[in-house]
Order: structure tokens, then C-alpha cells, then sequence
């Protein structure tokens, strides 16, 4: 059974940074693509960036360019985000999520196993 551990989430001041951490385990991963998601209160859940696990492609909405990177560390198994010039916008539950078939895409509906959420708190 596949599943998705995020950790590393709290509160920064604006302009801060937080390294989220995703833990995976179930199966092997490669193939797959790993993304993340947020979800602010009272907003839709939305892309940040994604990563193939096999190459390390990766891939960002525009909101987080520049200032987010998106790796993965196949010995641990672990996915990370690293959040940089943090802002109060970008506040919200941040979810690991992984796509089997692959796609390298920022829908929702293409990411097939999620994981519980972590609370990142920005503020200004």
C-alpha cells in the first residue's frame, strides 16, 4: 500500500524558509511523478511543483518559480520542498501526492495517492 508522509511544515516569518519532506513507502516509485499541492482556507487546491522520480525533471507554477525547488532523494525514498522568501500568501496546507502512471502533470485528478497534509503559517 502506497503512502505519503509529509512533515516539516510551522510558522516562518515572511521572507523565511521551510524544507517539507516527503516520505514515501509501498513500492517502488520509479516512474512515478511526485507533486506537490496546497490548499489555502477557503480556496481550491492547487498546483506548486512536480518531479519525475526517474531524471529529476521538474516543473513549477509560476506563483512559487524562483523562490521553491522540488527534489527527491531515491536512497531515502523522500521527496522535499524547499520554500525560500517565504510569503503570507503563500500560507496553506501543503500536500505530497504521487501520479503511478507517470503523466508530469499539475491536475489534481492525474495524482492518485495523496498524503495527510502539513500546516505552513507565513507570516507577515
Amino acid at each position: 500500500q502506497v503512502q505519503l508522509v509529509e512533515s516539516g511544515g510551522g510558522l516562518v516569518q515572511a521572507g523565511g524558509s521551510l524544507r517539507l519532506s516527503c516520505a514515501t513507502s509501498g513500492r517502488t516509485f520509479s516512474g512515478y511523478v511526485m507533486g506537490w499541492f496546497r490548499q489555502a482556507p477557503e480556496k481550491e487546491r492547487e498546483f506548486v511543483a512536480a518531479i519525475t522520480w526517474i531524471g529529476g525533471n521538474t516543473y513549477y507554477a509560476d506563483s512559487v518559480k524562483a523562490r521553491f525547488t522540488i527534489s527527491r532523494d531515491n536512497a531515502k525514498n523522500t521527496v522535499y520542498l524547499q520554500m525560500n522568501g517565504l510569503k503570507p500568501e503563500d500560507t496553506a496546507v501543503y500536500y505530497c501526492a504521487a501520479d503511478s502512471f507517470g503523466r508530469f502533470s499539475q491536475a489534481i485528478y492525474d495524482y492518485n495517492y495523496w498524503g495527510q497534509g502539513t500546516q505552513v503559517t507565513v507570516s507577515s
